[in-house]
């Protein structure tokens, strides 16, 4: 196949994926449970250098032509889909975020499973390669654990499995099953020093690991059926928990990962006091970042975003419903 173009949905975390328990193939230590995002998305097009004209992979992300040293996760993971297909051809690839990268809104989830799919797709069929959604959310596990969610649309599960093979995500509900926002709340736009994949390696050292690990079968069975009965009450005082225990486990890891800026307190405080004062239902996510999810119905999405433009550290407000899993596009970015 010639160009081929895949626009995937970031997704945010109910149950959030930190620490490994087998670093060669991203096996994480828990199973995860996310919303997959219409409105925060990657889109790539890639073209495979069938001619040889190429010597190495040309990647360029968000404008900028990333060099050796920058590229060399996205080439490793084209090597581990070169090594699938038995190929050596070099790739030329091209992609757009319509969101901040590396800054806890999960741009390597969107990435890398666009990335995946792009790929895939452009070998064709007969490069044997499945492009079944589950298959393909385990190739993209190996370059992002998260990127695995994105392979399908509405609130997605991905089981912690034991092995390459069945550590895969699965389908929990469509995306018409709840009308639940993110309102992704942008206080630092900046790269984060330390990456999540780095994150994931020290988790380990932190003496609190054990006791969140220990607590999610209860957590995720819980925001399971809040997710069935569309019911936020339930689901957020979970979330909220589960996000403040990852946090707390990179803070006491070694080296202590700090990831919050003034910014991100200053929602906290606020969405407590929106819920408690004002009577408003939305509960607060963080992923490995410093910015801000909110979880709301659509109802209460325009109070909140009033009462956004109120603080001072806000930057940017994305608002996001639910988004279907990864989809091909005609334009082309090249």
């Amino acid at each position: 196949m010639p160009k081929t173009t895949v626009r995937t949905g970031s997704n945010i975390a109910f149950i959030k994926y930190w620490g490994v328990a087998d670093a060669a193939i991203n096996l994480p230590l828990n199973s995860s449970i996310s919303m997959t995002l219409a409105d925060a998305h990657t889109t790539t097009t890639l073209e495979w250098d069938r001619a040889g004209t190429l010597a190495a992979d040309q990647i360029t992300l968000d404008g900028t032509r990333l060099d050796e040293r920058a590229a060399t996760r996205l080439v490793r993971h084209l090597d581990r889909i070169r090594g699938l297909a038995g190929i050596e051809w070099r790739a030329r690839v091209e992609s757009m975020n319509n969101f901040p990268m590396a800054s806890g809104i999960a741009s390597s989830a969107s990435g890398f499973s666009a990335l995946t799919v792009a790929a895939c797709t452009a070998l064709g069929p007969e490069m044997g390669i499945s492009l079944n959604p589950t298959r393909l959310s385990a190739i993209s596990r190996l370059g992002s654990g998260s990127a695995s969610r994105s392979h399908f649309g509405g609130f997605v599960e991905w089981q912690q499995g034991t092995n390459d093979g069945d550590s895969v995500a699965v389908p929990l509900f469509p995306v018409d099953h709840w009308n639940l926002y993110d309102i992704v709340v942008v206080v630092s736009s900046a790269e984060k020093k330390v990456s999540s994949e780095n994150g994931h390696t020290i988790a380990l050292t932190s003496p609190l690991l054990d006791g969140r690990v220990r607590g999610l079968p209860v957590a995720l069975e819980t925001v399971q059926q809040a997710i069935a009965d569309r019911n936020l009450d339930a689901l957020g005082p979970v979330i909220e928990q589960d996000a403040l225990a990852m946090h707390a486990v990179m803070m006491t890891s070694t080296p202590s990962l700090l990831y919050w800026q003034p910014g991100t307190l200053e929602l906290l405080h606020a969405v407590r006091r929106w819920r408690e004062e004002d009577g408003i239902p939305v509960y607060f996510t963080i992923d490995a970042g410093p910015n801000v999810h909110l979880m709301c119905e659509a109802k209460d999405v325009a109070a909140i975003e009033t009462r956004l433009a109120t603080l001072s550290s806000v930057q940017r407000v994305i608002v996001s419903r639910p988004g279907p899993g990864p989809q091909l596009l005609d334009q082309h970015l090249f």
